[in-house]
């Protein structure tokens, strides 16, 4: 828990949340943990269809009160754990690379790396 199962790269400009369908899209999912930025009544309707848990504390904007596991939520800290360690690469939090598929290369060895590291 908190490695990747998959990567992908966006513009900067565009919100993580519009690639969320495509990362879980063929996964087998009991519960998803996610921030509220993933809180947006399609992406739930999606996860409600495929049965899935979903544990997104609801945005503040929202008038009907969405009720989430607050005690699975607080695993999300793994997730972050794991965006801290991989920008230890300085070629990751500097985004040294100039082509995006440069950087998810060395996004994918920075994650491998970090999830030998977490073996040993």
């Amino acid at each position: 828990m908190g490695h990747p199962l998959r990567m992908i790269i966006t513009a900067g400009q565009l919100h993580d949340a519009t690639q969320a369908s495509i990362l879980i899209e063929g996964l087998t999912l009991v519960s998803l943990i996610a921030d509220k930025g993933y809180d947006n009544d399609g992406f739930r309707a999606q996860l409600a269809e495929a049965e899935v848990d979903a544990v997104i504390p609801p945005l503040s904007s929202r008038t009907a009160e969405i009720g989430y596991d607050k005690n699975a939520y607080g695993l999300r800290y793994r997730i972050e754990c794991f965006i801290n360690k991989i920008k230890h690469y300085r070629r990751i939090a500097t985004r040294y690379e100039k082509t995006a598929r440069n950087f998810l290369s060395m996004l994918g060895l920075a994650a491998a790396m970090v999830w030998l590291r977490d073996l040993a």
